[in-house]
């Protein structure tokens, strides 16, 4: 139906109280767009279940009910493109300033490269397709320096375990002694709070905090 000129601005509190703020929209007879921002707390299947719902809910009030395909798209969006992401993860190693090069081969290989991750493509649910991809960096506490090579292959493996247990896929993982950069695929039902809190406790746990 036509929108009606009130309705997306009777739903935003509602949304506003739910960690979203809505930005911008489209809206056709075919298909809503709707850009928002959210607070880190916000998972994307909750971000789509209640602006979906919110807005069906409204426009059943408004008396002019309708039917939404069980299809919905979410993609995060912003000024920096993926591939720019991935080359800036992936170049940390030889941009940091280190005097021995045997030391920076050492990061090198503690560094994870996985160009078979397309992150173009979407992760697929029942419920819709969701673009979700995160830039995670991690710093040390006073930026104490780690240059143990016992230490750095850890926070490599325990890195990659955590992606294994928690459902994400690393593509670019770069360490260096007092910070860590991650270009990942999340599980959609988990918020980018949670995922960095799940590298950053498990990690620190792993160093004997």
């Amino acid at each position: 139906p036509e929108m009606e000129p009130d309705l997306l601005a009777g739903i935003d509190p509602l949304w506003e109280a739910d960690g979203l703020r809505r930005l911008e929209h489209n809206w056709r007879p075919e298909r809503v767009q709707i850009t928002l921002s959210t607070k880190p707390h916000v998972s994307p299947v909750f971000l789509a279940a209640r602006v979906k719902g919110r807005l069906q809910h409204a426009l059943r009030q408004h008396g002019t009910p309708a039917d939404f395909s069980r299809k919905v798209s979410v993609r995060s969006i912003g000024d920096r493109r993926t591939g720019h992401i991935v080359e800036y993860v992936r170049g940390q190693v030889d941009k940091e300033p280190i005097v021995d090069e045997r030391f920076r081969e050492m990061l090198r290989q503690c560094s994870v490269s996985n160009p078979s991750l397309d992150f173009a493509e979407p992760s697929a649910s029942l419920s819709g397709r969701y673009w979700y991809n995160l830039h995670l960096v991690l710093v040390t506490q006073d930026r104490d320096r780690i240059v143990d090579e016992r230490r750095l292959a850890l926070v490599r493996d325990q890195s990659l375990g955590i992606a294994a247990k928690k459902g994400h896929a690393i593509g670019e993982l770069s360490i260096v002694p007092d910070h860590l950069h991650i270009a990942l695929r999340g599980d959609i039902d988990q918020s980018p709070q949670d995922i960095a809190l799940a590298y950053l406790n498990n990690l620190a746990y792993a160093l004997g905090q």
